[in-house]
């Protein structure tokens, strides 16, 4: 049965997360391809929400995008939580650590959707860098924990899917660095650069993708008690 057609636990939220991100990013760039708003065939990413109206569709859903993550994290922390009380062998350290930076993570992309490169560019940048430092390592940390609750958590075939996502992120990390120093006319690095940026942006987006083959193993709850 197809993984649409088989929605249990609480495997809805990176269902939304996928298909939100994901449309985020291409219903912004075909209004902006639209709108030749583009100097590129190929743009960076921020460059997509840098006008309107497209910048009002990419801020809107970038800051829905980053809560649904935020709430996908945290309930990807409440698993590995529980998992842990019963199996062992993920350090709670690790688990909180991984959850924080993918706070920090969601943090940075409101800032990018908030700030548009057009607007205040050093906020936007900083949340950029934010977004995608503290992304490469949250893609990190979950593999190993991914690793370390096997065979419990997932498969080893999913411990490494995982793994191939992170290693992915991290390799796109020093093209996308080079993109305060290029020149208008250096298109050929300006490409390298773009696709790196779209690369890992996907890497991000397939990773999330891994996780609802686990969130169909359990549901989350909200308990209310009195303060005695």
């Amino acid at each position: 049965m197809f993984w649409f057609m088989d929605m249990k636990g609480m495997c809805f939220l990176p269902v939304f997360l996928v298909i939100w991100s994901s449309s985020t990013f291409i219903v912004s760039y075909i209004i902006a391809l639209f709108e030749h708003d583009l100097g590129f065939i190929l743009p960076y990413i921020s460059e997509i929400g840098a006008e309107p109206p497209e910048s009002c569709i990419f801020g809107l859903m970038t800051v829905i995008t980053a809560f649904a993550g935020m709430a996908t994290m945290y309930t990807r922390y409440k698993f590995v939580e529980k998992l842990n009380e019963t199996a062992g062998g993920v350090p709670p350290a690790l688990n909180q650590g991984a959850f924080w930076i993918g706070m920090l993570s969601c943090l940075g992309m409101c800032f990018v959707a908030t700030f548009q490169e057009t607007t205040i560019i050093q906020v936007h940048d900083a949340g950029a860098i934010l977004f995608f430092v503290s992304g490469v390592l949250y893609t990190i940390l979950q593999s190993i924990i991914s690793y370390k609750a096997f065979p419990y958590g997932c498969s080893l075939a999913l411990c490494r899917v995982r793994t191939g996502m992170a290693t992915m992120a991290f390799l796109a990390v020093p093209p996308i660095s080079i993109r305060p120093f290029l020149l208008l006319q250096d298109n050929v690095f300006h490409l390298v650069s773009a696709v790196s940026e779209w690369i890992m942006v996907f890497s991000f987006i397939f990773f999330f993708f891994t996780y609802i083959h686990d969130f169909k193993k359990f549901t989350l709850k909200l308990r209310t008690e009195f303060v005695s």
